[in-house]
């Protein structure tokens, strides 16, 4: 199966976003990764809700929402008000995980949640039934540009194997240096969905380069 696509807009020229936005429309992408970051969580600021309302607002695409924020609860149903069809919160951010996936639920979007390159992936073998997409970090957040941290495969393929051991529907997002090199060891490994930033807004034809991530093939 193709992998689905998500670019994320972080990446994208920000004095030029509804044209950014536009080109994902035009494009094969499945989702609009929209990176919230708040400076305490991750040393950097990014966007908050009116970016997220204008991206919405011209968007043809659904917007998958990753907020690297502490108290993400605070913020669940603004962002969902905002045009979030995924909300995925940091499992290093939620004393209290169960409840905010219900949160989430309840506002009814899909419950992501994100786990930092050095989470072990069975910290979330009690919830996993009830998310819907995990977030593996192939960076540590904060900073699009980085490079892949190759422990990320063999840990994609334990998060796979606990997946199946639960009988769960969850997606598997890798989100992180993901190239045309990494896609297809990632997707064998077990990855359902690939947030591509600089990849795709850096290369001279956004629009091919998304083509180029649904074509590829496992290795």
């Amino acid at each position: 199966m193709s992998p689905l696509i998500a670019p994320s807009i972080l990446a994208a020229d920000f004095a030029n976003i509804q044209k950014e936005v536009e080109i994902l429309n035009s494009s094969e992408a499945d989702y609009i990764h929209v990176d919230i970051m708040d400076g305490v969580f991750v040393p950097n600021i990014s966007f908050g809700i009116p970016v997220t309302e204008a991206i919405h607002k011209h968007a043809k695409k659904p917007l998958d929402v990753h907020l690297m924020i502490v108290n993400p609860d605070n913020y669940l149903e603004v962002f969902r008000n905002a045009g979030a069809e995924v909300i995925s919160v940091h499992y290093e951010a939620c004393p209290h995980l169960h409840r905010t996936l219900q949160a989430i639920h309840s506002l009814g979007a899909k419950a992501g949640v994100a786990i930092n390159p050095h989470t072990p992936v069975e910290l979330l073998s009690d919830v996993i039934q009830d998310i819907d997409q995990v977030i593996v970090m192939s960076v540590n957040p904060g900073f699009g540009g980085q490079k892949f941290i190759e422990n990320t495969y063999s840990k994609v393929s334990r998060l796979k194997d606990l997946i199946l051991a639960k009988g769960a529907a969850t997606k598997i997002e890798i989100d992180g240096g993901v190239n045309l090199i990494n896609a297809p060891k990632l997707m064998a490994a077990g990855a359902d969905i690939l947030v591509a930033g600089s990849f795709v807004f850096s290369s001279d034809d956004p629009i091919q380069t998304i083509h180029q991530l649904k074509r590829i093939e496992m290795v």
